[in-house]
Protein backbone atom coordinates (compact mmCIF):
# COMPACT_ATOMS: atom_id res chain seq x y z
CA UNK A 1 0.00 0.00 0.00
CA UNK A 2 1.02 3.56 -0.59
CA UNK A 3 0.88 5.56 2.64
CA UNK A 4 2.26 8.75 1.12
CA UNK A 5 -1.16 10.12 0.35
CA UNK A 6 -3.96 11.15 2.67
CA UNK A 7 -7.56 11.61 1.55
CA UNK A 8 -8.10 15.19 0.44
CA UNK A 9 -10.79 15.82 3.07
CA UNK A 10 -8.51 14.52 5.83
CA UNK A 11 -5.72 16.73 4.53
CA UNK A 12 -7.87 19.87 4.62
CA UNK A 13 -9.14 19.04 8.10
CA UNK A 14 -5.60 18.45 9.39
CA UNK A 15 -4.33 21.75 7.99
CA UNK A 16 -7.35 23.62 9.35
CA UNK A 17 -7.05 22.02 12.77
CA UNK A 18 -3.33 22.76 12.90
CA UNK A 19 -3.80 26.41 12.02
CA UNK A 20 -6.69 26.74 14.50
CA UNK A 21 -4.68 25.20 17.34
CA UNK A 22 -1.61 27.33 16.66
CA UNK A 23 -3.75 30.47 16.42
CA UNK A 24 -5.43 29.61 19.72
CA UNK A 25 -2.01 29.13 21.27
CA UNK A 26 -0.83 32.52 20.06
CA UNK A 27 -3.98 34.29 21.25
CA UNK A 28 -4.23 32.62 24.67
CA UNK A 29 -0.53 32.19 25.33
CA UNK A 30 -1.05 28.54 26.23
CA UNK A 31 1.91 26.56 24.93
CA UNK A 32 -0.04 23.29 24.68
CA UNK A 33 -1.84 24.58 21.61
CA UNK A 34 1.45 24.70 19.73
CA UNK A 35 1.04 20.94 19.34
CA UNK A 36 -1.08 21.99 16.35
CA UNK A 37 2.19 21.88 14.42
CA UNK A 38 1.82 18.07 14.17
CA UNK A 39 -1.45 17.98 12.19
CA UNK A 40 -0.37 21.03 10.19
CA UNK A 41 2.85 19.35 9.05
CA UNK A 42 1.00 16.06 8.40
CA UNK A 43 -1.43 17.90 6.13
CA UNK A 44 1.21 19.92 4.32
CA UNK A 45 3.58 17.03 3.57
CA UNK A 46 0.64 14.72 2.73
CA UNK A 47 1.78 11.98 5.12
CA UNK A 48 0.21 10.72 8.31
CA UNK A 49 1.99 8.16 10.49
CA UNK A 50 -1.31 7.25 12.16
CA UNK A 51 -2.58 6.01 8.79
CA UNK A 52 0.04 3.28 8.85
CA UNK A 53 -1.46 1.92 12.06
CA UNK A 54 -5.17 2.56 11.47
CA UNK A 55 -5.23 1.98 7.68
CA UNK A 56 -8.27 4.30 7.47
CA UNK A 57 -6.76 7.28 5.68
CA UNK A 58 -4.96 5.58 2.81
CA UNK A 59 -6.23 5.89 -0.73
CA UNK A 60 -7.18 2.74 -2.60
CA UNK A 61 -4.50 1.33 -4.88
CA UNK A 62 -5.06 1.61 -8.62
Amino acid sequence: MNYNKVKSTCRVVRIGAGVALITTGVVTGNAWFYLGVAPLVAGIVNFCPICIVSKKCDLPSN
